[in-house]
């Protein structure tokens, strides 16, 4: 068996991992919000069939990576009904941040593994595939969390600074929400396709905004991963 099959056999499961807590952190905020819609709906659950969607998740992703394209991709979205939380406003405002949060706090716990198993590994000097595995979940976990926040319908982000506008700017902001998965796929896509064909320079959201950040903060999780490993 090859280092690249064993490698991707721990991967998968930590991408189900972080996909799945995202979508039930979304749920589960929205019950303590007081919208029971999801569980109602048997969306609380932790079994990665009920979150997997075979376009979003699947084929979609897969499709983009083989074409060199930006990799996206969605998971059935945990239902969420803004007008049976106690505070619509501010409470699709928390139900939004809660799937990016999960997935900051699974690359915290990913650190705390990278650094104990650096830790329990000191005698060997090259990283191991475990070691591999663990940063590449939390760099995984740290990517999703940053592009879920992008002020793109239907992403995260989009909710948050809706809530954060005023009533009359939220109400026209919220009539992009319809075309979001067209606006996503031009954006990321057809834009930046054009743009280069054209011969001008590149849009590069995800290079220039989201790659960075993602970075500088994955730098937090390194420098937590090293004091546990005692360096």
């Amino acid at each position: 068996m090859t280092e690249t099959l064993l490698l991707a056999l721990l991967l998968i499961p930590g991408l189900v991992i972080a996909i799945v807590f995202h979508e039930v952190a979304h749920g589960w905020t929205a019950l303590v919000l007081g919208d029971p819609t999801a569980q109602e709906q048997r969306r609380l659950s932790l079994n990665p069939i009920r979150h997997v969607d075979l376009w979003g998740t699947l084929l979609i992703p897969g499709a983009l990576a083989l074409a060199g394209l930006p990799v996206f991709g969605w998971a059935k979205p945990v239902p969420v009904n803004m007008r049976r939380l106690r505070n619509p406003r501010l409470g699709m405002m928390a139900v939004a941040a809660a799937g990016p949060a999960i997935n900051f706090l699974l690359a915290g716990v990913g650190a705390v593994l990278l650094g104990l198993v650096a830790l329990w590994q000191a005698p060997v000097a090259e990283p191991t595939l475990l070691m591999a595995a663990c940063f590449t979940f939390i760099s995984l976990n740290v990517f999703l969390g940053m592009f879920n926040l992008l002020p793109i319908p239907p992403f995260d982000g989009s909710h948050i600074v809706e809530g954060l506008l005023p009533d009359g700017a939220a109400r026209v902001y919220a009539r992009l929400r319809p075309m979001g998965l067209v606006l996503v796929f031009a954006l990321l896509l057809v834009i930046p396709w054009l743009l280069e064909v054209l011969g001008l320079p590149p849009l590069g959201i995800v290079e220039r905004f989201v790659l960075p950040l993602t970075d500088w903060v994955q730098g937090f999780y390194m420098s937590l991963a090293q004091a546990i490993a005692g360096g």
